[in-house]
């Protein structure tokens, strides 16, 4: 098994001492891609979910993937309140089959101002 550690200059660098993407190279051909948590600027759930989402995107692309690739999502609200505005914009970002999914409520995030955060796993193809 090979794993590749990295940030990819073609998306927005971490915000702190951590890497964001951790390839695993599956025997057979093909990888998992592994995201870590992304928060965004943004003073409502929506600005701050589009955000996300859109580095998710760049951080897929950068390893052959987008977000139909993404087979798991996790997210971390601050306010449960906030799950139908974050679930309208996940929608018009994840259009494929439905990813497994888990969302909770926690007290707060890293960053004060953070109303969200997401992490995903995603699968790429061999031939990708």
């Amino acid at each position: 098994m090979h794993i590749t550690i990295d940030n990819p200059a073609s998306a927005p660098q971490p915000l702190g001492p951590y890497s964001q993407v951790a390839r695993v190279e599956l025997d057979g051909g093909g990888a998992l891609l592994y995201l870590s948590g992304q928060i965004a600027e943004g003073d409502s759930i929506a600005a701050q979910s589009h955000g996300i989402f859109e580095t998710l995107s760049a951080l897929l692309d950068a390893h052959g993937a987008t977000l139909d690739d993404v087979i798991n999502i996790r997210t971390y609200l601050t306010d449960i309140g906030d799950l139908p505005e974050y679930a309208a914009v996940r929608a018009r970002f994840l259009t494929a089959t439905s990813p497994t999914s888990t969302t909770v409520e926690v007290p707060r995030l890293f960053r004060p101002e953070a109303l969200i955060e997401i992490e995903v796993v995603a699968a790429v193809r061999a031939d990708a």
